[in-house]
């Protein structure tokens, strides 16, 4: 049976999820499970919420948790990553207050903007020791990322490194369904067609029993564009002609349209809080007090959730066909008019031979210009992570939509360097 490494188990509802799923599948219930994190106490919880599920489960999986990273990778056939560098506080908020400070307000900051920017640099060169490790006691397995930013990170790995890697995310699972049920239409017996890249692809086509769905969903939309919650998406549906995958809150911040110092009212016109870090502690407070019931909870049990880890991995197992939205790179122009560089998110044929990404073509042009704004940003990180050049880093926060479309190259400088201060300990090549 297999052997599955994770790295990051310290996120013990995350771990529950994803190897939780692997004891409910056949194929993948009497796997090794390595657990790994450099945060004791919280591997530990881990350890015993998954001993605890295991037995009522049927105990067929063997859990054990290593302290020396490379031995908890040595002979794993698929290692999933769902690490964050840097403590919540103060790193993440540094990505926030930092920026505010110049007048730049974001709404998560882990994808792109000045936060997914440094939330990159950070994570980049921990991503790659692990890659390193995996090339010499693992070259065979799959890396299967969690990590934001999804394109910077896994574009990294996939770049620099021999390792097999592909991102993963929710967003595509969920589109077409948000979509629907927003505007009132079913949801049963829906064929769709996404691409693009991470929280920016574009639900292309959507039909049910071969009927074109998007004229009705258009005319619903724009019948529904007055106060909810997800007005950003449906003035891209207007304006670009299609629905996105990310949120209306999240996707904001990838453009330079909607956090305008010189129009504060587009803040609440939109919904879009700015200030949800700021409560932090009171979600931290609740994510410890769910961990402590899960760990506090002898009779635990599992169903299996949506995320894609276990099916991947069964479909490798046992050979049956299962298609994922993959992050990969754009190898080959799997997408004609992206970047072959970019890390882009397509349809994902999953059998006994890996991950195949699929040819999808081109996107309609309007789309695939915003997707290149985005992919501009996100290539120069990666090179700045690799190069270790500062001026790499002002380039990519100058290549960013919304800092571009709102500060000088002089702030720009001022603040990247600020930044880059305030995460020396995570960042010493570049001082």
């Amino acid at each position: 049976m297999p052997k599955i490494t994770f790295i990051g188990a310290g996120s013990s509802i995350f771990v529950k999820n994803v190897l939780g799923d692997c004891m409910c599948t056949p194929a993948l219930a009497e796997s090794s499970l390595a657990l790994f994190d450099i945060d004791e106490k919280r591997l530990r919880q881990s350890e015993t919420m998954l001993r605890c599920l295991n037995e009522n489960l049927g105990g067929h999986a063997n859990v054990e948790v290593y302290h020396d990273r490379k031995e908890a990778l040595r002979d794993a056939d698929y290692v999933i990553n769902a690490i964050a560098v840097g403590e919540y506080s103060p790193f993440i908020v540094s990505d926030f207050e930092i920026p505010e400070k110049y007048g730049l307000y974001q709404t998560v900051a882990d994808t792109l903007g000045m936060g997914g920017l440094f939330r990159g640099l950070r994570t980049i060169p921990v991503m790659l020791d692990i890659a390193k490790d995996m090339e010499e006691v693992c070259p065979d397995a799959w890396l299967l990322n969690y990590t934001n930013p999804m394109c910077i990170v896994t574009g990294a790995v996939q770049q620099a490194t021999s390792v097999k890697c592909v991102g993963l995310c929710h967003s595509v699972q969920v589109c077409a369904k948000e979509l629907l049920e927003g505007l009132g239409m079913p949801f049963d017996d829906i064929i769709y067609r996404i691409g693009g890249i991470n929280h920016q692809a574009w639900l292309l086509d959507i039909s049910r029993h071969g009927m074109d769905l998007y004229p009705e969903i258009r005319r619903r939309a724009m019948e529904r564009m007055d106060d909810h919650n997800d007005k950003v998406r449906y003035e891209f549906l207007k304006m670009f002609g299609y629905y996105v995958t990310e949120s209306s809150s999240h996707g904001s911040e990838y453009v330079p349209y909607y956090h305008k110092a010189g129009y504060p009212e587009l803040k609440e016109q939109y919904h879009l809080p700015t200030d949800g870090y700021k409560n932090w502690a009171n979600g931290k407070a609740q994510y410890w007090k769910e961990v402590s019931d899960l760990i506090q909870n002898s009779a635990l049990t599992h169903e299996r959730s949506r995320e894609y880890a276990s099916y991947i991995m069964e479909a490798m197992e046992t050979n049956i066909p299962y298609e994922i939205a993959g992050n990969v790179l754009n190898t080959g122009f799997l997408i004609d008019n992206l970047p072959e560089k970019a890390c882009v998110e397509v349809p994902c044929l999953v059998n006994g031979n890996g991950i195949q990404p699929t040819h999808f073509g081109p996107l309609p042009e309007q789309c695939a210009a915003l997707n290149r704004t985005n992919i501009n940003m996100q290539l120069l990180t990666i090179q700045a992570a690799l190069t270790g050049k500062r001026e790499h880093v002002y380039q990519a926060a100058m290549m960013d939509p919304h800092t571009s479309s709102e500060l000088s190259i002089g702030d720009i400088v001022k603040m990247c360097d600020e930044m880059l201060e305030f995460n020396k300990i995570y960042l010493p090549n570049f001082n």
